[in-house]
């Protein structure tokens, strides 16, 4: 979604009247634009989200960098989706605004021209989809929106960015291991999100069973710590639908045997759950969508899920 106007901001711009807005993107003669949704990206459902990942795909499979814009409430989901569905070797690259198009100051042109050069980058081949955004470049498995107002609204917490973009050049300076694409073929499993928390109980995680939850994404405290009522809940979930647990830093990690009280990570790996402490609690919720999209049975999730403990 790109928004505009003098008042509450609402979608105004395809991808046509992106590239007309930015002059050197105007001159640039080879750029293909295609406008696949126009909600805002709060709206989109996950049918939505996957034709975005699909056309993305389709676009960078004919050989050629590809640049998505995005509504910034979600775009760190779809991004994240792209790069799970996404096996090829030609950049991907989600940008948005932060600033509506009519606002003094609007971001939206750097972006778009910055995700530009990195798709266009031969430093950025094989990188996968990324986020770019206030001249960074972040893995879309790793950023976060950590800002509701900013224009440097996303972050890699854990991580950091990959490279950033600098008078139109993308600077490269890691890059992440590449994992094997899921053949998501729908996007519509029920995950609920239930987070531990100072005397949470198993109210919420029994609630998301009884209402058939296809999945359950649980987030732990600290290093992977909940208290004894929701690690009862978390083994009665887990018994009855795949669970996948992370935590609620930041920048965390699921320890595997430092403490030792009831409800420590020992117990919490020993539940039932899947661990992915190295994913946020939005992308492990997409990418538990994704396998149960693409027909994963539990250990085909659990193997899936294995290079995201860490």
């Amino acid at each position: 979604m790109a928004g505009s106007g003098g008042g509450p901001v609402s979608p105004e711009l395809d991808a046509d009247a992106l590239i007309a807005a930015v002059p050197p993107l105007a001159a640039h003669g080879d750029l293909v634009a295609r406008t696949v949704d126009r909600r805002p990206s709060a709206q989109l459902d996950g049918a939505g989200a996957l034709a975005i990942a699909r056309a993305s795909a389709e676009e960078a499979g004919l050989g050629r960098g590809v640049v998505v814009t995005h509504g910034t409430d979600t775009l760190e989901e779809v991004a994240f989706l792209c790069d799970l569905v996404y096996g090829g070797e030609e950049p991907v690259v989600f940008t948005g605004a932060m600033r509506p198009a009519s606002a003094p100051g609007a971001d939206g042109p750097a972006n778009l021209a910055d995700a530009v050069a990195v798709a266009g980058s031969e430093e950025a081949a094989g990188l996968g989809a990324v986020v770019v955004f206030a001249g960074e470049v972040h893995a879309a498995r790793s950023v976060r929106k950590a800002d509701s107002t900013a224009p440097g609204a996303f972050s890699s917490p854990r991580d950091g960015p990959l490279g950033r973009v600098a008078e139109g050049r993308a600077l490269i300076e890691r890059r992440v291991a590449r994992r094997p694409p899921l053949d998501v073929q729908r996007l519509d499993a029920v995950v609920h999100v239930v987070s531990a928390g100072l005397a949470a109980d198993a109210a919420l995680l029994d609630a998301a069973v009884e209402a058939g939850a296809d999945g359950i994404v649980a987030v732990a405290l600290g290093a992977g710590h909940v208290s004894p009522p929701f690690l009862r809940g978390l083994e009665r979930a887990a018994a009855r639908a795949p669970v996948v647990a992370t935590v609620r830093c930041e920048s965390g990690a699921i320890l595997r045997g430092t403490y030792g009280f009831e409800g420590a990570e020992g117990d919490l790996r020993a539940s039932g759950a899947v661990c992915a402490g190295g994913l946020s609690p939005a992308a492990a919720r997409v990418k538990l969508m994704a396998c149960l999209g693409a027909g994963l049975d539990r250990a085909g999730i659990a193997e899936a899920f294995a290079p995201d403990d860490r």
